[in-house]
């Protein structure tokens, strides 16, 4: 997968308009420097030289540098990323903990009026781009008059956790609600076919409580499908997380990625997609393994 994954960037990047020794010397630059830029850094060589080459640098870590004035790929990623990381957190937890609180609500009150609310929240939440509800939030909450969050920016380290907490509260809203609404759905229904089962039935036959039964045996069965939907959207939440920081004006791979897309800077876009393309690929590794504490009889498998 992650080498799929370095070919496909390779080949897109290759194949995007633009001429990165006019980007890294400036459209002035004579084309006898142009040339000796290319012939420097290896572009006029075959692509499978060069993505031979690429592929070398990545498994020593190397990224490469950017178009001047040069800095290191790899320290840049490394300054923003831990902050896409922070809001892509905060995104899944807001996520699980609301589509656990209404996807149980629905499954517990099956077709009455409870049930009803969720599944229109829930239709409401899935048809809203968290950009556009980035910015409701901010005229709501950061510019009207229920004014009590920042409307962008991250807060500085002396703030402590309050203030950074405050100003990743309506990015992390933004990016975890619509996400959250097609866990719903799949909670719910998870949950309403366990409740259905047989050993529910005999548990409560034995005198065993209904909300211990529901607690201990039927959210547990019943979160193995929402898990797995949950480590696919995990791959959303990263790429939300990039437009969500430019809405938010937050220095994390958005502001990279943007830049080393309008400056044509391979270097950077290359460094940038793979790291995010490979967090997702061993987020969904963990998310495999986690199977084993949610369903030990898997093991056995």
């Amino acid at each position: 997968m992650v080498l799929g994954i370095t070919l496909l960037v390779f080949l897109v990047l290759q194949a995007a308009p633009g001429d990165q020794a006019s980007s890294a010397l400036g459209e002035g630059a004579s084309e006898e420097a142009k040339e000796q830029y290319r012939q420097a850094n290896g572009l006029n060589d075959p692509l499978l030289l060069q993505y031979v080459r690429f592929l070398g640098k990545l498994l020593q870590f190397d990224l490469g540098v950017t178009t001047p004035p040069a800095k290191s790929v790899a320290g840049m990623i490394g300054s923003a990323f831990p902050l896409t990381l922070q809001l892509t957190f905060l995104g899944v937890v807001i996520a699980i903990v609301v589509s656990l609180v209404f996807g149980i609500i629905g499954a517990l009150y099956r077709d009455k009026w409870q049930d009803q609310l969720v599944r229109v929240f829930s239709i409401a939440a899935v048809a809203t781009p968290s950009f556009w509800l980035g910015i409701l939030l901010i005229q709501w909450f950061a510019l009207g008059p229920a004014a009590m969050f920042p409307s962008g920016g991250i807060a500085t380290p002396e703030s402590g956790f309050g203030g950074w907490l405050n100003s990743m509260a309506l990015p992390a809203l933004a990016l975890g609600i619509p996400v959250s609404a097609s866990l719903i759905r799949v909670v719910r229904t998870s949950m309403v076919e366990e409740l259905d089962r047989d050993y529910v039935r005999t548990a409560i036959g034995n005198g065993v409580p209904y909300r211990e039964v529901v607690s201990k045996n039927v959210l547990r069965n019943a979160l193995v499908t929402p898990v797995t939907v949950l480590g696919l959207r995990i791959g959303y939440l990263l790429g939300g997380a990039v437009v969500i920081e430019m809405i938010f004006a937050l220095p994390g791979m958005g502001q990279l990625i943007l830049n080393g897309i309008t400056n044509l800077d391979v270097n950077l876009v290359q460094g940038v997609v793979l790291t995010i393309s490979v967090t997702f690929v061993l987020v969904n590794i963990a998310v495999d393994l986690l199977y084993l504490l949610i369903n030990p009889r898997i093991r056995t498998v």
